[in-house]
């Protein structure tokens, strides 16, 4: 008992560190997102430093070629730099940047002839968005790279809703599609992710057979 009393005002006070360093540290980026509206290039240059990495990792989930994505991710400053005055805290900068890189990599995908189904071709499937159940043994990893292989346009909202987390009103609106196709595609997503993920279950366990 007496340990723990020891223990409660220790941890007070890591708590208290980790707010105090989150609040020196949103302190410090909105003061780079004051300079970068100003047209300040250490704030750009340090802004870019802190969220580079972040941003180039979140455009080769959408271009498999690292240079596109490079490409993609130095696009989305200079774009994010001209549109800072528009920023607002609604938002985090985090966030904002985000959504840039992930228009700009579909904007690299619409150049490469990519095509989303006609759209009074679509046979509107409403989504379980509940559904997502994936067998215990597989790993995010097997999950991540199932993803790679269902088709693009699938592809694209299982990534923006299950990896970005945006609803299918925010999907609709960077996709230009309206919230139906969305939800469709989700579902048909859905059903080819859980069916890769299914033959890597029995391929995996096929492997560890064959081990024995």
């Amino acid at each position: 008992m007496v340990f723990l009393l020891k223990m409660k005002p220790f941890k007070k006070a890591i708590v208290f560190k980790i707010e105090y360093l989150q609040r020196f540290m949103q302190q410090t980026t909105n003061q780079l997102i004051a300079g970068c509206k100003k047209g300040d290039k250490k704030s750009q240059l340090q802004l870019y430093t802190n969220y580079c990495d972040a941003m180039f990792t979140i455009a080769c989930r959408y271009l498999r070629n690292e240079e596109d994505a490079k490409d993609a991710m130095q696009e989305s400053f200079i774009k994010a730099f001209g549109k800072i005055n528009n920023y607002e805290s609604t938002y985090t900068i985090g966030a904002w940047l985000k959504r840039i890189v992930i228009n700009q990599c579909l904007d690299v995908l619409k150049k490469q002839k990519l095509i989303f189904e006609d759209l009074d071709d679509v046979e509107y499937e409403f989504e379980e968005e509940s559904d997502w159940y994936f067998n215990d043994a597989i790993t995010k990893k097997e999950v991540l790279k199932a993803i790679e292989s269902l088709t693009v346009k699938y592809k694209l909202v299982v990534q923006l809703y299950l990896i970005e987390g945006y609803d299918h009103e925010e999907i609709s609106q960077i996709l230009q599609l309206p919230i139906k196709t969305s939800r469709t595609h989700l579902r048909r997503g859905r059903l080819q992710l859980q069916e890769l993920l299914n033959e890597t279950k029995v391929k995996t366990n096929k492997e560890i057979i064959q081990q024995k």
